[in-house]
């Protein structure tokens, strides 16, 4: 008999990369997936520590199903993800209502941790897999055909943790030291997602671009290989770190078509001083002249990226560096974010001396100007042909597909013969908020 499964997730593409794997793992023991936990047999809350927020957020919700476990108390429920490896046991004594909890280094042995629940055992599994080198294969052999597709789109994780120390960062204490597959194993796994008809690939890793599998063979190499795959439509790619990202890069993505030409590229700070102390290991200069160089080569090319207000030691002078920073690259889309204190990382040790109402001033600065930046990049598309993937039905306007441009805009796409998996050729006739709106041609 078949019983339900709900994750929630939070956090970044690899958590919803391993929410994937774990629906996968799932599916092999009798579990099926539901809308809403009310309807599952299992809750697996997939967590993300990189801020305070979506930390409380996992307390919150677990709070939230205490009524729900007392209702059903044969429901079983487990924490993954970086703050069940960040604090385990002490999650685990908080939350009497959960059954287990494991970190990201012990993700496929969800099943064996899910029957152990059958049978009453609670457990806290955070331990780290042997330390083999630079160079291992996380993802078992039994799984490499089974690979994370959604839709028409399928998600390589191709390295597991961080060695950059970023000060306001946890990820190396969560995710552990970084690591890469072998090549064999990501091809066999990115061909296996094409058979199952993946359209467009996306490569996965803390720092993806630090990829390296010995040798001269590094994420250049990898790149290469997998944008060269018979049945690919587009290759993508998240998120490189701006120290590792360099102009052959650049021109691998200028020259080869399946590779989108988009790049999500953090930059956090516009100042060289709180990079410093952010530990970033680049200059603002560095980072631009990287930029200007990728610009020159892909003339339509579209960057995103992360940024932080309000570390601490942020000046009002240190702050107008990342406005003009904004200015200068004028980014498709910015994730930004107010600092806050994370434990175990080095800026826990600083002040946070900038107050709270300056932070959530300058936040406001930063959503203001990318929105009049964005505004006026998509008033600019209008009359630009584009190729867009179609990978889903409008839920709103009959017979029009949605999808995305090769610089990841979102697109709703009207006329005759529109079919999902197809990369159409449009016009842009217009847009509303963050969505354009095209006809086919």
């Amino acid at each position: 008999m078949s019983r339900n499964a709900y994750i929630k997730t939070y956090g970044c593409q690899m958590n919803e990369h391993d929410t994937q794997r774990m629906y996968a793992m799932l599916d092999t023991i009798g579990y099926l997936p539901v809308e809403t936990p009310d309807d599952a047999d299992v809750i697996l809350v997939n967590t993300c520590s990189v801020r305070a927020n979506p930390e409380n957020k996992v307390y919150s919700f677990l709070g939230a199903l205490r009524p729900l476990k007392q209702r059903k108390p044969e429901l079983i429920v487990g924490v993954a993800g970086c703050v069940a490896q960040q604090v385990g046991e002490t999650l685990l004594n908080r939350e009497p209502l959960v059954d287990f909890v494991f970190g990201p280094d012990n993700l496929f042995r969800l099943p064996e941790f899910i029957e152990d629940a059958r049978h009453g055992e609670r457990g806290c599994h955070t331990d780290w897999q042997p330390w083999e080198g630079e160079v291992r294969e996380f993802v078992p052999e039994a799984w490499l055909d089974r690979g994370a597709v959604e839709g028409l789109k399928g998600y390589i994780a191709i390295t597991k943790g961080c060695n950059n120390h970023c000060a306001f960062c946890i990820v190396p204490r969560t995710r552990g030291r970084e690591v890469s597959r072998a090549p064999e194993g990501i091809l066999r796994e990115a061909r296996a997602m094409l058979d199952r008809g993946a359209k467009e690939l996306w490569l996965l890793g803390q720092n993806v671009n630090s990829y390296r599998a010995g040798g001269e063979y590094e994420f250049y190499e990898l790149l290469d290989e997998v944008s060269r795959l018979d049945g690919l439509l587009r290759l993508r790619f998240t998120s490189p770190h701006p120290r590792d990202w360099n102009n052959r890069l650049s021109d691998l993505m200028a020259g080869r078509e399946t590779i989108c030409k988009h790049l999500h590229l953090p930059f956090q700070a516009g100042s060289d001083a709180i990079l410093k102390a952010m530990r970033r290991r680049h200059t603002m200069a560095e980072y631009l002249e990287k930029v200007d160089y990728l610009r020159k080569t892909n003339p339509t090319v579209e960057i995103s990226t992360d940024l932080i207000v309000g570390f601490p030691g942020e000046s009002e002078a240190d702050f107008e560096g990342t406005l003009r920073a904004l200015e200068h690259v004028r980014f498709s889309q910015v994730f930004p974010f107010k600092y806050s204190v994370r434990p175990d990382t080095a800026a826990a040790k600083l002040e946070d001396d900038v107050p709270r109402v300056v932070k959530d001033e300058r936040l406001a600065r930063v959503i203001a100007l990318q929105e009049r930046i964005n505004n006026e990049q998509q008033q600019a598309l209008a009359g630009t042909e584009q190729t867009v993937l179609l990978d889903e039905e409008n839920p709103r306007l009959a017979g029009c597909l949605n999808g995305r441009t090769d610089g990841y805009r979102a697109v709703t796409v009207s006329g005759e013969g529109l079919r999902i998996g197809d990369l159409a050729r449009v016009r842009i006739t217009g847009s509303r908020g963050h969505w354009l709106h095209a006809e086919k041609l």
